[in-house]
């Protein structure tokens, strides 16, 4: 039924953590995803079992999951600064702390920037900082790595480099990948069409293989394709299109795999319920012939 399609989007936990659900209810989601405390702050106040007790409660009168939580913005594990790695370091084991403490089975994890120190130096420390963490950090919490759009040294934009990370991961069963399709798209893969989202999805099933993939991230792409700019769109009113999305939310290998939109906010939720009524009706369409476009939309994310 095109109701039990498994979407959701990003909710504001202000107020505590447990309001992020009301607001979901409102939206009509049935997944989302939260911040465990300010993403624009290192420190965070203590939770309580007061915390714990009513997110816990608010989550069983929603029915709302799974929960994912996404990393503060601040964190670079990449980072070749000893001082910014060990801050990003201590930052992330607290979320990780966090997310088991609430019940929140996943933390999702940009790889960070190597800021001129190469890539493989990056990727080294990315899992380094991953390793120290989950030893650190008891099961059952998971990391999932996202894709990125490769603005200046930001590592993720390109498969082969998350394939990289996850290889130097001793605890492999911790650890996937949250794909967005924006940032995907402005890295340069081409998951406009049924043909390019297919070509896509294979090239990750080869290099690393879809049942790592635990979250999507549901964006449209302000800016072209290959563009490395971070911009969201509205789904279906940006570059990539709705095809991408009909592809995704009827690709059935997906059906148990959260959907997150990440898309613009107003100052109420009815963008989110607009982009969520705009999945639902895409369950059950057939993909669709879409017209080629004399931009140059042939670049991969090599």
């Amino acid at each position: 039924m095109k109701g039990e399609l498994l979407v959701g989007a990003h909710m504001s936990i202000a107020g505590g953590i447990h309001q992020a659900f009301a607001r979901g209810l409102q939206a009509g989601c049935r997944t989302l995803q939260i911040f465990l405390k300010n993403s624009n702050q290192w420190r965070a106040k203590a939770l309580t079992d007061q915390d714990a007790g009513s997110y816990a409660e608010a989550q069983r009168r929603s029915g709302i999951a799974p929960v994912l939580a996404h990393s503060s913005y601040l964190i670079n594990l990449a980072s070749p600064e000893a001082t910014l790695h060990r801050r990003s370091l201590a930052a992330f084991v607290e979320e990780l702390e966090r997310a088991n403490f609430l019940g929140v089975p996943a933390v999702i994890l940009h790889p960070g920037a190597h800021r001129g120190a190469g890539e493989k130096a990056g990727i080294e420390a990315v899992a380094r900082g991953i390793n120290q963490a989950l030893d650190q950090v008891p099961p059952p919490v998971m990391i999932l790595i996202e894709t990125t759009a490769g603005q200046g040294t930001t590592l993720g934009h390109r498969f082969e480099q998350l394939e990289d990370i996850l290889e130097r991961v001793r605890d492999s069963g911790r650890v996937g990948c949250c794909l967005d399709t924006c940032h995907m798209f402005a890295a340069g893969y081409d998951i406009g069409s049924e043909a390019g989202y297919r070509d896509t999805l294979r090239q990750f099933d080869r290099l690393i293989g879809c049942e790592k993939i635990h979250a999507f991230h549901l964006n449209d792409c302000l800016k072209p394709l290959g563009s490395r700019v971070d911009r969201h769109m509205h789904i279906g009113q940006g570059q990539i299109g709705l095809e991408a999305f009909r592809c995704l939310v009827n690709d059935r290998r997906f059906s148990a795999v959260p959907k997150i939109l990440e898309t613009p906010k107003g100052d109420d939720l009815q963008h989110d319920l607009m982009n969520l009524r705009t999945l639902r009706g895409l369950v059950g369409e057939s993909p669709r012939r879409k017209q080629s476009k004399p931009s140059g939309r042939t670049r991969k994310g090599h």
